[in-house]
Order: structure tokens, then sequence, then C-alpha cells
């Protein structure tokens, strides 16, 4: 399939998406999933052909809406109406008095028990007001598993534009332009990394989407391949295009089914249009995917532990550099971008780079998507431009603290991130912002904590999960983070005294700047900022460590 007949497709496949008069989608995200929404998709389905509506009304499977905690939800488009705690029972009503009357049913629709007046329209709902999707804009909108519904609605049209009028210098050009930069956590700016694989000259390179999400609370990568699998792979095509690579690996965790499952029939429908393969849309350039399952080993998001778990070997870092941009996986150049990186690549091509920068703040162009979890009272999936304060997202679109309790701390970046206080509320949320504070942005986890909180045990809670993922490869990750486990155990076990907690920050800060990689560089993360900014819950534990002890001489 060349440019041309790719284009008479497209054309084809909106026209026929348009025909009907509604289209219904049942949220089939991981989330809703666990809730029974399957077999609300089957029931629907089945009482739509009952009723001899297939011809207007279309049902389809979709990615994840975003109010995760209120699933199984149904979506009535073009009305935008989400009605929540959708069961068998409730479908016939939907389907009576809202398709066929066009009279809503307010007493199912999306947090009716929080609003005085549910939003018909919940994208006037301030849970998605105040949000800007981009990367999640496909999501809970298309069927995953069909490449005509992501084709019908734009896909693949930058992959045509990137091959057809781009050079691949062009393509780093707008990459670079838009200020895009790496949402793994790191925040490296994406297209000087694109232009440091071009720059190396090999026989083979390749780009790997890393999809080894492993911190504990987040769900963002998971989502977008379960919701949008064809929009990374268009991704990493347009990334091939670009760097001059042939080959490419979608390394995805073992704990996600769902998301390989779908990323793999995915790959196939692209394989089936050439889209993939030896000849891209008919041209000169052969770029394919293979999928590669991870076993759920955290270190392995490090993107040199990653290209040894791919390559079939143990997954540890390794020194760098040199890095894989230079010598990668095999020892040719690599190129490593997280699945969100990728999922922004197609819109900057389509719509340029001047347009991505247009969101965001001056450092930090675009959008972040985040997992907000914990004791909010709305928690899921949102997407929000860079720099929205903390304070917004927690408040207006989560709807604030559950059971009208008091707001205590907001961990952000998993167990590599450090709690922020109060008193930060207003801080926006962006690289530098976040590293000021002790912080980090991570892959977007964002676990909210009330006034019940005790945040020596969150800081045990993280150091014991970086203490079981350490690798062991390096003595400062290895037995550190074990030592700094056994000091906070000490410490709420009623055994440490003030000399313990003097050593804790020492070997706190040592493990921190002598590990090798990632981390053990941000293992002491959520221990440091709660010393930091709840320093009072530590000397108050040890006072009354210190009091029992000399009172059992």
């Amino acid at each position: 399939m060349d440019y041309h007949e790719f284009e008479e497709l497209s054309a084809k496949l909106k026209t026929q998406e348009s025909m009907n008069s509604h289209k219904i989608c049942v949220c089939c995200g991981a989330g809703c999933l666990s809730s029974g929404s399957e077999k609300i998709l089957t029931d629907l389905q089945s009482r739509v052909k009952e009723q001899g509506l297939e011809d207007k009304i279309k049902v389809s499977a979709s990615g994840c809406m975003g109010p995760c905690n209120q699933g199984p939800l149904v979506k009535i488009k073009p009305d935008e109406t989400i009605y929540e705690t959708v069961s068998s029972e409730n479908l016939d009503t939907i389907l009576d008095q809202h398709v066929k009357q066009q009279k809503p049913v307010p007493e199912l629709m999306l947090f009716h028990e929080f609003r005085d007046t549910p939003y018909t329209n919940a994208l006037e709902d301030p849970f998605f007001k105040e949000q800007h999707k981009i990367v999640l804009h496909n999501c809970g909108n298309i069927d995953p598993e069909s490449i005509d519904e992501y084709i019908a609605v734009g896909g693949y049209r930058a992959l045509a534009r990137a091959i057809n009028l781009l050079s691949p210098e062009e393509v780093i050009a707008e990459i670079k332009h838009s200020r895009l930069r790496g949402r793994g956590g790191a925040g490296f700016p994406t297209g000087l990394k694109f232009e440091t694989v071009y720059k190396y000259v090999a026989d083979q390179k390749y780009v790997v989407c890393n999809g080894d999400e492993g911190d504990p609370g987040a769900f963002m990568d998971r989502s977008v391949l379960e919701g949008d699998p064809h929009r990374v792979i268009e991704g990493m095509v347009i990334a091939a295009y670009a760097v001059g690579a042939s080959q490419g690996f979608a390394y995805i965790r073992g704990e996600y089914p769902t998301a390989i499952s779908r990323f793999e029939t995915a790959i196939k429908q692209a394989r089936k249009l050439g889209l993939l393969g030896k000849s891209v849309m008919n041209s000169s350039f052969a770029f394919d995917i293979e999928i590669r399952i991870g076993a759920g080993a955290f270190v392995c998001g490090e993107e040199t532990a990653l290209c040894a778990s791919i390559e079939g070997k143990r997954g540890t870092p390794r020194p760098r550099p040199p890095y894989p941009a230079e010598s990668g996986l095999w020892g040719k150049p690599t190129l490593i971008n997280n699945v969100e990186t990728l999922a922004n690549i197609a819109p900057i091509i389509e719509h340029g780079g001047e347009w991505y920068t247009q969101l965001g703040t001056t450092k930090s162009a675009g959008t972040k998507v985040f997992a907000l979890a914990g004791k909010v009272q709305y928690s899921g999936l949102i997407e929000v431009p860079m720099g929205t304060s903390l304070r917004k997202i927690i408040f207006d679109i989560g709807g604030g603290i559950q059971d009208g309790k008091k707001f205590k701390a907001a961990q952000t970046g998993g167990p590599s991130g450090g709690c922020i206080p109060e008193q930060h509320l207003d801080t926006p949320v962006d690289y530098e912002s976040l590293a000021e504070l002790g912080s980090i942005m991570g892959s977007g986890g964002l676990i909210v904590m009330d006034e019940t909180s005790n945040m020596i045990d969150v800081a045990k809670y993280f150091m014991e999960f970086c203490m079981d993922e350490s690798c062991g490869k390096c003595v400062p990750c290895r037995v550190g983070t074990k030592q700094l486990y056994d000091m906070l155990d000490r410490i709420v076990t009623g055994k440490a005294v003030q000399r313990d907690l003097d050593l804790l920050k020492q070997l706190a800060v040592m493990v921190k700047e002598c590990s090798l990689c990632g981390l053990g560089m941000s293992a002491p993360n959520p221990l440091l900022s709660t010393l930091r900014y709840f320093h009072e819950e530590y000397d108050e534990q040890i006072r009354k460590n210190e009091i029992l002890l000399q009172a059992n001489g």
C-alpha cells in the first residue's frame, strides 16, 4: 500500500465511521476488565443485535477512559456521556432512554453521587475539563484491536507524511523543535537522542520501546499499550525512519498479558497493510517489530539492563559510557524510549514541533500522563500540561481527599521519587521543580496520602521495594538498601536511638552518590524527602524509643 492508496483507505474508513448515529464504547482497560466489563460488552452487543439496531449503533471495546475506580464504564458517542459502575441490568435502561428516546440517565452517569447535577457531556466535568489529552487522545474512544478505527481517526497519517514528505533530518528537526523530553523519568531531550543515534554509522541500528513499567501504583504505559497500541507502533516506525534503524523491539512486562496480546495483534495488522515489513508503504524503508517479554525485574527499566535482558542475558546495568545510542543491543546504536515518549511522536510530526511547544513550560513542553492513586476521591489515568500544579491535579481533577480527611503528602516518581508536603502543593509539575523538592517526575506515578499516613512506614515500604529489586551488582545498592531498610525497621519497632537516625542520613547520601545505576541512585529519595519534610515524625519516634529503652534498662 503506497501513499495514495493509504489516503484513499483513510478517507473511506473515516466515512464509514461517521455513518453510525451512535457509537457505544465499553471500557476494556485493565481496571474495568477486573470489574466485569467484558461481560458488559458481550451483553450489550447481544441486546443491540436482538433489537435490530446494528445499522444505527456500533458497539466496541475501548481502552482506559480514565476514572478507573468507577468501572465498568460505558461511553455514548457523539454525546460523550459516560455511565459508571454499569451492570447488565442497566443496559436496557441506557439503550431505551438514552439511545432511543435521547434522554440521558442522570442516576447512572459518571460521578452522579458527587455532583448535584452530573454532566451529560463528561468532557465538561472537572475531571476531564482540566486535562489536555495528546497521548491519551484515542484511549477510551477507539477499539484498540481495530487498525481500521485507528486509521479512521487519523492514525498512520504522520507516518505517511514522514516517509513521503520529510527526510530523516527533517523528522529529527521537528522532534528537537518540539522540546519533547523522555517521559520515562530522566527527562533527556528526545530530539537529541534521535540525532545522536542518527549520526552513528553502523550496518544495523535498533529502536526499543521500553514498556517495563514497574513502579508501585503506576499504570500509564500499560494503559497506552492496551488502549492505543497502534499509536506506539507508529511512533516506533517514525523513530526508526529518522535514525536509520531496521529492527525494533517492544519490551513489555510479563505481568501485562492484555497489553502484550493487543500489541501483538496490532503488529500483525500493521504488517498486513504494509505499515511494517520489508517495504513500509511501498518505500525503500524497511522496519519490523518483535515483542520481548520482561520477567518483572524493576531494574530492567534502566536502559543498559533492558538491553542485556533483550539479548537473553541477566538484566543488570553496566557502567556508562558508552551509552546505548552508541553501543546498545549487540553493540549497535540503539534508540530507547518509553511508551509515553513514543506515543507523542506521531502527533508532533502530524501537527509540527511548534504546535507541541504551545503546551507546558519553557523547559518542559507538552503534557504528562499520571496514574493518580491513593487517598484521592477520583483515582485513575489523567493527562495534563507540564507545569500544572499538584493542587489542581489532586483537588480539581482528583476531587480532593477521601472521607473529608486532610491532605498530607503526594509521592511522585514511584520508589525513586520523593514525598511532597502540603506547603508545596502549588509547585508546577515539571522536571526541574520536582527535583528542587527532592523528588522526580519518574514515569508518572502519583500517590496521594492523607493525615493518617505514617511517613516512616511509607519510607520503609519503598525502601523494601528497592532492596528486593536491587540486581546486586554494586555494593552501595546491594548492601546499602538492605542496611537502610534494617535501620528503618529498627526505628518503627522501637529499637533505634538518635545516633541511628544520624547514621541513617549519612548512609542514604552515600547510597545515592555511589550506586552504579538509577535504581540505587534514587532509592534513598523517599527516605530523604520524608526526613526533610516530616522530620518531626522521626524525632517523635526516636524519643519514644529512647524512653522505652531507658524504662527497660
